[in-house]
């Protein structure tokens, strides 16, 4: 049944909760780590808070706000775990990728539960079979953060072409939680509270309406932007849905950079009897101003492409592919520039900084994490970029 939201909770007021719930996230970001995913809590404070309507559709009770707070959110919430400020983007982000798929399939998954939300694993690792109204499915999806959480997962999958041609369409499914298992196969260094294990379905049924080609997610051209008819629903997918990976080290970051001032203004060397104080150190104070400019760096690259890719959809404008590569360039570069700024705090932070309950030592290695992930690389942004700089093809996601 669809639903409308004649009273958003304004944007600000959505910070605020953000805000008022990072004592909360911090204080379980040790047990997180531990259990390797987010605790159950801390998932219903976010929806009591109403996070994940942000990018629902308002006929199913959502807020239909713009990417921005995304990243405003994850900052708030990536200040006491990243891994947490990942899986809640996630969950927010998938309400904008299933507004994608076809009104059926939305009425499947918000009809009912305005509150349901999705995790998954986007690629098409496995191969959708023809069946009687739809298609069959079996296979494995590694890296599905937060799927504990799910009521639904998002699974890539290769359906065969219209034409019969030997080259498969990839594209995406929606499955309810009923009808997959959760293999537990992740233990990591990084992002280990985002519980990002393997989901695996056997002989699963889909529903033909369930189905959403990526071809038609990245061209802003989806059944349902098409059916939504809204701005926000015909940007085109990989220009913003890196976004919601992003967000979190800028959070982390924030919160590294604040934990280290706080530390940094009592510690002392202990070397030789002559203690002297840490702050009076030129390597310290250093690290420290590249790490507060790279953050200041990274948040205004990543607001002002949002502000003009969501400019250009307002006005009807497609997306251009100058736009679309500069945004994937600035995905990959905040993290590089986040990277190199917490490596800087890291070195100059001390023996406490491998404690793993250190504030710190959490950032680095969620950051480090965060680096390695596909669609942040920075050698494959770089030279996606350079070559289009050259007159070459492009290639890559964009």
């Amino acid at each position: 049944m669809e639903t409308s939201n004649t009273a958003k909770t304004p944007p600000d007021e959505l910070i605020h909760r953000a805000r008022a719930l990072i004592p909360m996230v911090r204080d379980g970001a040790d047990e997180a780590e531990r259990r390797r995913m987010v605790a159950p809590e801390v998932i219903a404070a976010f929806r009591e808070a109403e996070f994940f309507r942000v990018l629902q559709p308002e006929r199913f009770g959502g807020f239909e706000y713009d990417f921005a707070m995304i990243i405003r959110i994850a900052m708030e919430i990536g200040q006491g775990c990243a891994s947490t400020a990942w899986v809640l983007d996630l969950a927010i982000m998938h309400q904008w990728l299933i507004a994608n798929f076809p009104i059926e399939a939305q009425e499947d998954v918000w009809g009912s539960d305005p509150d349901a939300v999705a995790f998954g694993s986007y690629t098409p690792v496995a191969e959708a079979t023809p069946a009687d109204g739809g298609w069959r499915l079996s296979g494995s999806w590694p890296f599905a953060s937060g799927c504990d959480h799910g009521q639904w997962a998002i699974l890539g999958a290769r359906f065969p072409s219209a034409d019969g041609g030997a080259r498969p369409v990839p594209g995406f499914t929606l499955v309810p939680a009923e009808s997959y298992g959760i293999d537990d196969d992740w233990d990591t260094s990084g992002l280990a509270a985002t519980g990002s294990k393997r989901i695996v379905c056997d002989d699963v049924f889909v529903p033909a309406h369930r189905r959403l080609d990526i071809e038609d997610a990245k061209s802003g051209t989806s059944p349902g932007a098409l059916a939504h008819d809204r701005p926000l629903y015909r940007i085109p997918m990989f220009a913003v849905i890196p976004t919601a990976i992003t967000g979190p080290v800028l959070g982390a970051l924030k919160g590294a950079i604040e934990e280290f001032i706080e530390k940094t203004k009592l510690r002392k060397t202990i070397a030789m009897g002559a203690a002297r104080p840490m702050a009076e150190f030129a390597a310290v104070q250093a690290r420290l101003a590249e790490a507060t400019a790279a953050l200041d760096a990274a948040q205004l690259m990543i607001m002002r492409d949002l502000e003009e890719t969501h400019a250009a959809a307002d006005a009807g404008d497609a997306v251009s592919l100058e736009m679309r590569l500069r945004n994937r360039l600035t995905h990959a570069y905040v993290v590089k520039l986040a990277l190199e700024a917490i490596n800087g705090l890291y070195t100059v932070s001390g023996i406490g900084g491998i404690n793993t309950a250190n504030r710190i030592g959490r950032a680095w290695r969620d950051i480090n994490a965060i680096s390695h992930h596909i669609s942040l690389n920075w050698d494959a942004g770089a030279t996606r970029q350079g070559k289009y700089l050259l007159g070459l093809e492009p290639d890559g996601q964009f």
